[in-house]
């Protein structure tokens, strides 16, 4: 296929509701912060312009997520997206070891505005959901004070809901995090940004359409020629249908259905193949790397 049909979708109900109450309480945490760590999966589409333009005052690290999925052949997308909207972006090195050593470079080079006589660094965590805001918080809190996670995680978007109190992540120096409900533009620019969140794990699945998203990820890997799903789901040959793909992927898994058939002699249970399960197990062979490494932008 040469272009994918989203057949007229609205993407306004993808939305959950917290999102706008987010934003305003990042407003206020702003008041306190000396630099903002934002994190994303997606370097261009995974980031929210909203935040720019309400947090864009202070120095700015993008940290890049799940960069051993991405495609080494598409590095030079995320290594182009540092400077201009932040100062800093980190990758290539383990996060964890980046983050506490350029938040200080920073934070000592920049002016402090009225946190000018306080020795403590405070840091806002920001970034669309589900993109392991909570999980670097608690990777810092092991790594530098050998402390324990501090804050819930979750594999789905929407577990933190509320701009939480500081956690500190690091005696020398002092530095305290705050983790901040994942926040999405009021308004996607396009379908094609939203359905690349959704693939992240950005919008909850079923607001969309596991079928829906599936088929679009299909589209995607031809597009980009990866080929691992025929090898994975012993396919012959490349496909650009989802049905068929969703077929060999129900018949490779064992994913069935018993389903309750009338006839004219009585209820019959038959086997067949669970199509959405199907789906289910695509989105998540993409999401672990078992279809290869694979940058959406």
């Amino acid at each position: 296929r040469e272009r994918f049909d989203f057949g007229g979708r609205d993407v306004a109900s993808w939305f959950p509701r917290h999102v706008a109450k987010g934003l305003r309480q990042m407003r206020l945490a702003l008041r306190r912060a000396d630099c903002l760590v934002e994190r994303s999966h997606i370097p261009l589409s995974g980031r929210n312009p909203a935040l720019q333009e309400a947090l864009g005052i202070r120095p700015h690290v993008l940290v890049l997520n799940k960069m051993d999925l991405a495609d080494p052949r598409r590095q030079s997308v995320s290594a182009g997206v540092g400077p201009g909207w932040g100062q800093r972006w980190c990758h290539r090195q383990p996060v964890p070891l980046q983050v506490v050593p350029m938040v200080a470079r920073l934070v000592a080079d920049g002016p402090r505005y009225h946190r000018a006589e306080s020795s403590e660094h405070n840091i806002l965590v920001i970034g669309v959901p589900n993109v392991g805001k909570s999980s670097l918080i608690n990777s810092l809190r092991r790594l530098h004070l050998k402390k324990g996670k501090a804050t819930a995680v979750g594999g789905e978007p929407g577990i933190t809901k509320a701009v939480l109190s500081r956690i500190q992540v690091c005696e020398k120096p002092l530095m305290y995090l705050v983790d901040t409900p994942g926040v999405l533009p009021p308004k996607l620019g396009d379908v094609e940004t939203g359905m690349k969140l959704a693939l992240c794990g950005a919008i909850r699945d079923h607001l969309v359409g596991e079928d829906v998203m599936a088929d679009y990820l299909l589209y995607t890997l031809n597009k980009q020629q990866q080929f691992r799903y025929v090898q994975r789901y012993r396919l012959g040959q490349a496909c650009d249908h989802i049905e068929a793909l969703l077929k060999h992927v129900a018949l490779a898994q064992g994913r069935t259905q018993k389903v309750k058939v009338l006839t004219g002699t009585g209820n019959v249970n038959m086997m067949m193949l669970n199509y959405p399960a199907a789906a289910y197990e695509f989105l998540r062979d993409f999401r672990a790397g078992r279809l290869g490494r694979v940058t959406l932008d």
